[in-house]
């Protein structure tokens, strides 16, 4: 075995990303205060090639240069908006046929590898670092989704859940509907 090159790895540029198929997934990021937080985030949604990150609260934006520390180029291949009200753009994105499915500890979450494919397509929403996602969010939400978690700590850092949390719904869509459009080709 050898590490690949990075001429070796055939990636997309930005550019190029923004016309490819995205998993039937969008992310909120709510009141989280740390801009390398949202830069991690913004690297971890363009790796898992998701629709759009929409930002709410005072979640900063990739305007702010240090975003750009974490997210790598990741704020260019990313689609994403700020909003003013997370429950106004929750139901707007519920009325768009998507289920609203907050990553937070609540006495109804299941694991994020037990969704159902009908949750699809899915919007998930992420909150502050410190105290979660606000309660009429919650109550707001269609589904609760955690992480099981087996030592002393009762949360992880809200990048690395997020990244857990979507690798897991892109699997489930990818094993019902197959990869980024792939329902579209059989249409053809």
């Amino acid at each position: 075995m050898r590490k690949l090159s990075w001429d070796e790895i055939d990636r997309p540029t930005p550019d190029e990303v923004h016309d490819l198929p995205k998993h039937p997934v969008r992310l909120v990021i709510h009141n989280v205060r740390s801009i390398h937080n949202v830069g991690s985030i913004f690297r971890t949604s363009d790796a898992a090639r998701i629709e759009h990150v929409h930002l709410t609260g005072f979640t900063g934006t990739p305007e702010h240069k240090d975003l750009h520390k974490t997210a790598l180029g990741a704020q260019d291949s990313m689609s994403w908006s700020k909003h003013d009200s997370a429950p106004q753009l929750l139901d707007r994105l519920r009325g768009e046929g998507y289920s609203i499915a907050v990553l937070e500890q609540t006495d109804a979450s299941i694991p994020t590898d037990e969704v159902s494919d009908e949750a699809f397509p899915v919007c998930l929403v992420v909150g502050n670092e410190v105290h979660g996602l606000d309660d009429e969010l919650v109550e707001e939400a269609d589904l609760g989704l955690m992480i099981p978690q087996y030592g002393a700590k009762i949360s992880m850092n809200v990048s690395v859940a997020y990244g857990i949390a979507v690798y897991d719904l892109i699997r489930t869509a990818r094993a019902a509907f197959g990869p980024p459009g792939a329902r579209d080709r059989k249409k053809s």
